[in-house]
């Protein structure tokens, strides 16, 4: 159990030095987790794939942030696809411990006392973001699915140990640029070597939510799945190992999800893959990845 956290803890370091850098311009539907007082309007996106997205009439008109699928059948060596990789990192003074995030109120009906805790206006985009947040975090699961918001890296394993039981070594993954190069971009990338398929029914996906301080929205479903890890090769030199997952049977989601528009498939015709940004993980049995 140890050596599962350690590697936890491991990654996000790693991941906080490779994305120390560069403070790109952010769209309006995006916050940075570090940077809540940014002059944003923070409604925010994130990647759990079981959200009903309407679609646009046009790919014209799709924002570049979705462009993050693709189909388990084009992922072949030497295969180029526009991808985006926001610029979103985690600062290492938003990582609570355990201990201090669970002395802090994180609840809707709290609200207006946790504005007055972190001195945001109630009409301010920081509050509106917050808020977005813990509606989100009160909202049920859908059928299949098991849910937290973790306030702590350790809240997270433990959720995941929930779903793979307390004895169970956990390995996390996650997304890393080995350049500093100008993420952020929507740009054509090069699949340059393949380096991991794990067929894995048990993951634990973890995506940021905007907040004061490091919030995840960890999430498990009952569906058979692939995890890829990925090198990629970026137009301006972009070098990644880029975390995926496929989700094998997508016959039970909503016909309007964004992610059939992009590709241009219906509802369980194929399976449906998508990269994780940086700042996102998955947690997976230990033995899965053997």
């Amino acid at each position: 159990m140890a050596h599962g956290f350690a590697s936890c803890l491991l990654i996000l370091h790693l991941l906080l030095a490779l994305h120390a850098e560069g403070r790109e311009a952010i769209r309006s539907d995006v916050i940075r987790l570090n940077t809540m007082d940014d002059d944003a309007h923070t409604i925010h996106h994130h990647d759990h794939m079981h959200q009903h997205h309407g679609h646009p009439s046009s790919l014209n008109q799709i924002d570049p942030q979705v462009m993050v699928f693709f189909k388990l059948q084009d992922l072949t060596v030497g295969q180029v696809m526009p991808i985006y990789f926001p610029n979103r990192h985690i600062s290492q003074s938003h990582l609570l411990p355990k201990h201090e995030a669970d002395n802090i109120p994180f609840s809707f009906t709290e609200f207006p006392n946790l504005l007055r805790l972190f001195s945001f206006s109630q009409h301010s985009p920081q509050a509106k973001a917050m808020e977005n947040t813990l509606k989100e975090c009160a909202i049920k699961p859908i059928k299949g699915e098991t849910k937290t918001c973790a306030t702590s890296l350790e809240s997270a394993h433990e959720f995941a140990l929930e779903i793979f039981g307390s004895d169970t070594q956990v390995k996390t993954l996650t997304t890393t640029h080995l350049k500093n190069s100008r993420i952020g971009l929507l740009q054509n990338y090069k699949v340059i070597e393949i380096l991991q398929t794990i067929p894995s029914p048990k993951l634990v996906a973890c995506h940021t939510l905007p907040y004061p301080y490091a919030v995840f929205y960890c999430h498990s479903q009952q569906s058979e799945n692939k995890v890829v890890m990925v090198s990629l090769e970026g137009e301006d030199g972009d070098l990644v190992e880029a975390l995926g997952v496929c989700h094998m049977d997508t016959s039970q989601w909503n016909h309007d999800h964004v992610s059939f528009r992009v590709l241009g498939v219906e509802p369980g015709t194929t399976p449906v893959c998508h990269f994780f940004p940086s700042d996102n993980f998955v947690l997976l049995p230990f033995s899965a990845t053997m």
